[in-house]
């Protein structure tokens, strides 16, 4: 018996269940947060004083094809989040957009060092953070954890740093180490001491990899530093051979992401941005699906690419024809690649997402 069709409107893809794990913090504010921030803050650089505005400035200044222009705007953001009520606040409202969003899960990350510019220690930055997820969480009823992140632009000590607070943090919210930051002249084995200590601990890691770099950087982040997820991965597809818009073979590398299930942290609209893909038609998500590769969509920041999870999830709609059940599928693959415990993860799948996708269809869940 075939299921029935549903039209994929923009109001029905807001109401669908979604799941997102590659979220920066400090690249999702409200524009009218960042004027506030900002004022009681006294701070005067900011070049709009009107929030529509403010977002055209963000979004343009991150559309311009280059990661290190799109990393730009991160300094105003961060420059105001450096007392712990702007963090709570700043983790609480993005609670409050993901359950505006339908966002059943989600896993925030950011890097704890880059708010302790005015006095705050990384236990008070992490503890700030956490205290407004956990009201996020009570008022709004969206299940956030959190990942630290690593620069690989800065030193292997402080990404050691970084390692054992994710780590001392895992009871409390944290479930996950990230390396972010440019790739190119920043290889991930600089900070090899980080992961061996993370996964000694047996705990998560994920790692942006093949955004702006090639298979190398994949190649790195798995076989190096023993990776369990990929972030973006958009230029695995040069370990692949594509003719006439259909893969046709696979490099070993591809072939082991694809044969270990390792999930692919897709985001749409910020890897166009960043120059990841020349275009959004060019983006290889499509060939990913389509071999069965675990892909995941997220947002990445949503202040910077003015976008949100209905957005991504209406661009794969419209430019790459997905189904309503694609659209399923691709969410219990974010929910089955999340950090949180099996059970949790479960949890999630069979009391959130599929009796959500269930009642759009209009038939039942069976457990299977």
């Amino acid at each position: 018996m075939t299921k029935p069709q549903v039209k994929l409107t923009r109001e029905v893809i807001q109401r669908l269940p979604k799941v997102l794990l590659h979220e920066h913090l400090d690249g999702g504010l409200r524009p009218a947060t960042v004027l506030e921030l900002a004022d009681r803050a006294g701070y005067t650089e900011l070049p709009e004083s009107d929030p529509n505005r403010l977002a055209d400035w963000f979004g343009a200044g991150a559309a311009r094809g280059s990661l290190p222009l799109y990393l730009e705007g991160f300094r105003h953001t961060i420059a105001l989040m450096q007392t712990a009520e702007a963090l709570e606040r700043v983790a609480y409202e993005y609670a409050e957009d993901m359950a505006q969003d339908n966002v059943v899960y989600s896993e925030v990350r950011f890097a704890p060092h880059f708010h302790t510019q005015r006095g705050l220690g990384l236990d008070a930055v992490m503890k700030a953070v956490a205290r407004g997820l956990t009201r996020g969480r009570e008022d709004f009823g969206v299940d956030t954890r959190i990942i630290i992140c690593a620069m690989r632009n800065l030193s292997a000590m402080l990404s050691m740093q970084m390692a054992e607070l994710a780590v001392a943090w895992r009871a409390h919210g944290c479930v996950g180490f990230d390396l972010a930051g440019e790739e190119a002249g920043h290889p991930a084995k600089h900070h090899l001491d980080a992961f061996h200590l993370v996964k000694r601990m047996n705990f998560a890691i994920t790692i942006h990899a093949g955004e702006s770099f090639g298979p190398e950087s994949i190649w790195q982040a798995l076989q190096y530093c023993g990776a369990h997820r990929i972030g973006h991965g958009t230029r695995l597809i040069e370990d692949m051979v594509v003719y006439e818009g259909k893969v046709i073979s696979l490099g070993p590398l591809a072939q082991y992401v694809l044969d270990h299930r390792i999930p692919i942290e897709i985001c749409l609209s910020s890897n166009v941005h960043t120059g990841a893909t020349p275009s959004l038609a060019e983006h290889p998500f499509p060939h990913y699906l389509n071999k069965g590769y675990r892909v995941t969509l997220n947002t990445d920041n949503r202040l910077m690419s003015r976008t949100s999870m209905t957005d991504e999830f209406l661009l794969a709609v419209t430019q790459f024809g997905l189904t309503f059940d694609q659209l399923e599928k691709v969410t219990i693959n974010g929910m089955k690649s999340a950090f949180a415990h099996h059970d949790e993860r479960l949890k999630v799948i069979f009391e959130r997402i599929k009796p959500g996708y269930a009642a759009i269809r209009g038939t039942t869940v069976n457990r299977v």
